[in-house]
């Protein structure tokens, strides 16, 4: 079985808490890499910390928000001029996704959506609960409670034998029981550390529900100025940029 890397290219809040890039996370395998969300600060962290673009054969979306999915534009752009890519890209994620994705490229870039790029852009729209494969991955999306003018997902991910959950942006729902059913890891966010708060969830409810949830590994992330002063105090494993991890 191929052991897999785990980098966390952004693990901040979409306001730079703690001088923290924004979401970013990069799966590394024998069969493929891949990114869960791709903030607006991704193109930067990937060059920080040494992530070749042409090896990213897919970015997984959770939710339509710009600290989760508006450094795509940047990718593309960079991959047509800079980094000249010829293989194919996937982009998945919730229903919406493409439509905000091409505005999002004319708003930064006037023109950029209708480029031709050197390389095929796929847009997969995910169903909620619905095993999909997609080339080297099999992932599966659940569905969110966060408002991002679309479906917001947890996503589910199965690579060369692992299973990686994250839970995006999200209140606490029982489908992330389900969600991280005998994973590998689950990265998943806390936002405050008792607070709560509409669209989020806290660290104190995640510890409430640890017991329900069946995973090997969890990773608290997406971190407020909150959570961040009182990092001491946490029993679980946090993110910090750059931390990598070998499942």
């Amino acid at each position: 079985m191929n052991k897999i890397k785990v980098k966390f290219l952004g693990s901040g809040d979409a306001f730079g808490s703690g001088g923290r890039l924004q979401t970013c996370i990069y799966i590394e395998s024998d069969d493929t890499g891949l990114l869960l969300d791709c903030g607006a600060s991704a193109l930067i962290s990937m060059k920080q910390f040494g992530v070749r673009l042409p090896d990213i054969d897919s970015i997984f979306i959770t939710h339509l928000h710009g600290d989760h999915f508006g450094g795509i534009p940047f990718f593309i752009l960079d991959s047509q001029l800079i980094s000249r890519r010829t293989d194919p890209l996937l982009i998945a994620g919730p229903p919406g996704m493409k439509k905000r994705v091409l505005e999002a490229m004319e708003v930064h870039f006037p023109g950029s959506s209708r480029v031709k790029q050197k390389f095929e852009i796929i847009f997969e729209e995910l169903p909620p609960t619905v095993p999909t494969r997609l080339g080297a991955v099999n992932v599966t999306a659940y569905s969110a409670v966060h408002g991002s003018g679309a479906p917001s997902y947890a996503l589910r991910v199965e690579v060369s034998g692992k299973t990686i959950v994250y839970s995006g942006d999200t209140e606490w729902t029982g489908g992330l029981i389900e969600a991280v059913d005998g994973a590998d890891l689950f990265i998943c966010e806390a936002y405050f550390y008792d607070k709560k708060m509409k669209n989020h969830l806290n660290y104190q409810t995640l510890i409430d529900h640890q017991s329900d949830l069946n995973c090997k590994r969890i990773i608290v992330t997406h971190m407020s100025q909150d959570m961040l002063d009182r990092r001491d105090r946490l029993e679980l494993e946090h993110a910090e940029d750059g931390k990598t991890i070998v499942l």
